[in-house]
């Protein structure tokens, strides 16, 4: 088996052979790889003729749905990918992570699609006014870039590292040329097939480069975007690059680290808190063999429980069944390469040259089911730094497998200290059910860290784990870390898009961003809006409504139906030192006369009102004022049907901005409708 690289809309074997592939249990020869031969200006120049276009007229809505539609595909066809992945040295429980986590990355970048406008690019914020009479104002928009994300992952995870990174991307509208590590290349080759062949994405969105990749960032722009999950040493090479740096391309670098668990002072033997640390400690040490990114590396104990956790953690190590994952009773598999059995053994030499080893044998340790000699298996290795702040290579050294070092503490302040000499992590954990402990550990060790979670018996049994990064949450650390973020819900998709500032008239603005803006033309709808279909709307057409005079009766009755009695509404003698002049109708009322005067109550297209947003009263309404209201079309969102029977509608945002005789403003809110479509079909 060759395995192949796709280009250009083609299968591509490479030239030559640039690896020889094994796996990882067996030692089986399963192939060859090599990506000799390409010729990398011609892809890139695919992707950004075919592949960038297509994405880039599709609105935000429609990506996500593609996306969508993607993951459920993928999900239905997922024992495919568990057939293979197991030739990687993983268990079933370390191919669900990288498999469906991968997969669940797809869902989680769709949903983001609710907080994007139904159009190709994004505005950003809130117009800026930069002129007296309000005919001149700014804004942002953010456009998809157009150019390239080329994404350099690790072989740690061939699917996740994938997904993660393309299906943000392309919620962008930008495409992806990836570069797998090309020691498990195989898997992500037969997920790629797999989402070629399913025609969701559209042609030149996706390219895959499985051999060594050299000169796959040769040629790139200010337009293209590089992604690198890895080394810190190879990371900062590339990203120190000549062109990188002279084109000013952007370069996210997300590097292994040497992450920390912290035990608190608080969690003693016996308590819950002692037990989810010894089991959180030793999941991160034997899943996916320790070749994670944010694996535990270095594990900080008050002093006084070095013993009891070496113990703890030793009996529940020894449970560990190393070997074959197809035998139901292995727990941990083996590493990816006999390569890495080579590189993780030098680091722990290193580390061994001044800590002591207290679990585990680099040579002595049993196999299931497999044989030792010819797979890349690895026996956990814990050790003991007795003066972590004077015996420094486990603040330097990082073995990239199942291993990890105890080090004690003997104050918070040390915890932290010793956290931060790891030069910046990608994740800590810290263990405490004392909320205290926990806030002062954070607020000092935040800086250090990309993620850090907070684990006790509160949270245990939903708590996604020190290892696992969470699509709508940041992925990446500072310093040693690479200093890059990935994922991170809807500021990973902006990490794609070119933010402008636009600068003209509200009416200009007001086309280019499909947003109303205040000063813009508000032409008289007709019919009354409530009388017309989604497609109908026109943004900025606008009810002027009837008016009505506020009276100390509608302050009364309101108070009555709400129950809200506050002093400046109903006691006109309270008011001596307050900003009021006489008793204030409430805000609610204002709001709720306002619909009363707005809402056409015949049945017509409009399905329901769900909600209010940025409302704000700014203004008091004192009996005697007289309100209209200002009723306009602000924003339009299209809506998927989730079945054949569901109604074709959209979202609409109306402004409503109230007014008194005077015409200033006394309350603005947005309301979003749910307006059905003239086609029902579609």
């Amino acid at each position: 088996m060759k395995v192949q690289n796709y280009i250009e809309g083609k299968w591509h074997e490479g030239e030559g052979v640039e690896l020889e592939l094994h796996h990882a249990i067996t030692g089986e020869h399963l192939g060859t790889t090599s990506s000799q031969g390409i010729d990398y200006i011609s892809i890139m120049n695919y992707a950004k003729n075919v592949g960038g276009p297509a994405l880039r007229k599709m609105t935000f809505q429609e990506r996500g749905r593609m996306l969508k539609a993607l993951a459920l595909h993928l999900i239905g066809i997922k024992e495919k990918f568990y057939a293979l992945s197991s030739a990687t040295g993983a268990t079933r429980i370390d191919s669900w992570i990288d498999i469906e986590g991968g997969i669940g990355n797809l869902f989680a970048n769709a949903s983001l699609r609710k907080q994007f406008p139904d159009l190709p690019y994004y505005v950003d914020g809130e117009a800026a006014p930069l002129s007296k009479n309000g005919t001149f104002i700014g804004h942002h928009i953010m456009v998809p870039r157009q150019g390239v994300a080329i994404h350099i992952n690790a072989f740690n995870f061939p699917i996740w590292g994938m997904l993660e990174k393309i299906a943000v991307n392309l919620m962008a509208g930008v495409p992806a040329i990836v570069k797998p590590s090309e020691f498990t290349c195989y898997l992500t080759e037969l997920m790629v097939k797999e989402i070629v062949a399913s025609n969701i994405l559209p042609e030149g969105s996706l390219q895959l480069v499985c051999g060594l990749g050299r000169g796959i960032i040769d040629h790139v722009d200010h337009n293209d975007m590089i992604t690198f999950t890895g080394s810190a040493k190879t990371g900062k090479m590339l990203k120190g690059l000549p062109h990188i740096i002279e084109n000013s391309v952007p370069f996210n670098l997300e590097a292994d680290s040497l992450n920390g668990c912290v035990l608190g002072e608080d969690a003693v033997p016996g308590t819950p808190e002692f037990d989810l640390f010894i089991k959180e400690v030793q999941k991160e040490i034997t899943v996916k063999t320790g070749q994670k990114c944010t694996a535990v590396r270095r594990i900080l104990v008050p002093a006084k429980l070095v013993e009891d956790v070496q113990s703890a953690l030793s009996k529940r190590l020894e449970k560990t069944v190393i070997g074959d994952p197809s035998n139901e009773a292995v727990r941990m598999g083996a590493l990816a390469t006999k390569t890495q059995v080579t590189r993780v053994k030098e680091n722990v030499s290193k580390l061994l040259a001044e800590q002591a080893l207290v679990y585990g044998d680099l040579e002595k340790f049993e196999v299931v089911g497999a044989d030792k000699q010819k797979g890349a298996f690895f026996s956990p290795i814990v050790m003991l730094n007795d003066d972590p702040f004077n015996k420094l290579a486990a603040h330097n050294v990082e073995a990239f497998g199942p291993v990890s070092t105890i080090m004690p503490y003997n104050s918070l302040s040390d915890a932290v200290e010793l956290i931060k000499m790891g030069k910046g992590s990608l994740v800590t954990s810290i263990v405490t059910a004392n909320d205290k402990l926990a806030r002062e550990f954070v607020t000092e060790a935040a800086c250090s860290n990309g993620r850090i979670l907070v684990l006790n018996e509160r949270c245990a049994k939903e708590s996604t784990g020190h290892g696992s990064p969470m699509p709508l949450l940041t992925h990446g650390g500072p310093g040693r870390a690479g200093g890059g973020e990935e994922m991170g819900g809807k500021r990973g998709i902006l990490h794609y898009l070119q933010r402008t500032a636009i600068q003209g008239h509200p009416q200009t603005i007001t086309a280019i961003t499909q947003r109303f803006q205040v000063g813009a033309d508000q032409p008289e709808a007709n019919p009354h809006v409530f009388r017309q279909h989604f497609e109908e709307l026109q943004i900025g057409d606008t009810v002027f409504t009837h008016k009505h005079t506020v009276t100390e009766a509608d302050i009364v009755n309101f108070a009555n139906v709400s129950g809200d009695n506050f002093y400046a509404h109903m006691d006109a003698t309270s008011l001596e030192g307050t900003i009021f002049e006489q008793r204030v109708a409430h805000g609610y009322f204002v709001l709720s006369k306002a619909a009363g005067l707005f809402v056409d109550p015949i049945k017509g297209p409009v399905l329901l009102n769900y909600g209010i947003d940025e409302a704000r009263f700014v203004k008091p309404v004192y009996p005697g004022a007289t309100l209209g209201v200002k009723f306009t079309v602000k924003e339009k969102t299209d809506q998927e049907k989730r079945s054949e029977e569901d109604i074709a509608k959209g979202i609409v945002r109306f402004l409503v901005d109230v007014y008194d005789e005077t015409g200033e403003t006394v309350a603005l809110a947005t309301i979003l409708t749910m307006v059905r479509k003239l086609d029902q079909s579609s």
